[in-house]
């Protein structure tokens, strides 16, 4: 009863979060709505033992996608009037695809409740987090290595987005400081001596 209070207050806490995400008109407080959702997603995983799941989504999402993204969004000085102007326009497919996902949701607990029957349960020694790593670094070792390599250009586009030229610095030449001289840089002045 207990597990499920926490359940269903999780999943409360990540339902107001997901809907502040998309209603919140400063991006940095969506950003920060969905750190929040993450958090609780990762309160119902370790609710369904799955603490390997937890931890990375933590990690990975909160830790780094939500930082980088943050930086971006402070960076590149978003004109929102821009991008509501195509909230109208983009709602149909939206509503698409919300139906969708209620519909898939409602299907997974209705096969909970109704379906064949409840699957058996873990020995004692069994690790969740191994088992996942056996099967994703073996039946899915490309698509492994396919996501890293999209998350790393993904990187590189976030990196070069954010990179600006200024014309009021001065940039800074290695080259030129290594062949530099003491004798181009430093000049001895012979001063008289001053007696008091």
């Amino acid at each position: 009863m207990f597990e499920s209070a926490i359940f269903y207050a999780f999943g409360a806490v990540l339902l107001l979060s997901g809907v502040r995400v998309i209603t919140a008109r400063n991006p940095v407080h969506g950003a920060l709505f969905l750190v929040l959702a993450f958090f609780t997603a990762a309160g119902l995983w370790l609710l369904l033992r799955a603490e390997f799941l937890a931890i990375a989504l933590v990690v990975v999402y909160v830790g780094a996608v939500m930082v980088l993204f943050l930086f971006v969004v402070m960076m590149l000085d978003i004109n929102l009037e821009r991008v509501r102007e195509g909230f109208w326009r983009n709602l149909p497919l939206a509503l698409v695809v919300g139906v969708i996902m209620v519909w898939e949701m409602v299907t997974v607990v209705a096969y909970r409740y109704w379906g064949t029957g409840t699957p058996a349960p873990a020995p004692a020694r069994y690790s969740n987090t191994k088992a996942l790593g056996l099967v994703l670094y073996t039946d899915y070792a490309y698509a492994f290595e396919i996501a890293a390599v999209i998350l790393l250009v993904a990187i590189i586009a976030a990196i070069a987005l954010t990179l600006r030229r200024r014309k009021d610095t001065r940039a800074y030449r290695a080259s030129e400081q290594l062949r530099a001289r003491r004798e181009e840089r430093v000049r001895l002045v012979a001063m008289p001596v001053e007696k008091e």
